[in-house]
């Protein structure tokens, strides 16, 4: 089972901003999508952030303005910064893998936002 090493997350107060770092598996040019996604307890994972490979990027509406994805190509990494956060930006946010045929996922980093 492969899963995608992330860094980044914890405790900010509301306004501040954080950054998380999700490794791919293999040359991120050739992937055909990579993003965030988000879950709190007792509801559905949603999609926070994507980037397809030809740089096509799209976000949830409640995250549009504030949080940024973006991929470095040499290193292989997708990162998402989190400016302006909220209370409700609380959730255990999870890096993921999109192939054609399968998926992997992050293990999962808890970013709190306190009010």
């Amino acid at each position: 089972q492969v899963e995608l090493p992330q860094f980044g997350g914890g405790l900010v107060q509301a306004g501040g901003s954080l950054r998380l770092s999700c490794a791919a598996t293999g040359s991120i040019g050739t992937i055909k999508a990579m993003g965030w996604y988000r879950q709190v307890p007792g509801k559905q994972r949603e999609l926070v952030a994507r980037i397809t490979s030809d740089g096509s990027t799209n976000y949830t509406d409640s995250v549009k303005g504030r949080f940024t994805i973006s991929r470095d190509n040499a290193k292989n990494t997708v990162d998402l910064q989190m400016n302006s956060l909220k209370p409700e930006d609380t959730a255990v946010y999870y890096c993921n893998e999109e192939w054609w045929g399968r998926t992997y996922w992050g293990k999962g980093t808890l970013v709190t936002v306190s009010s």
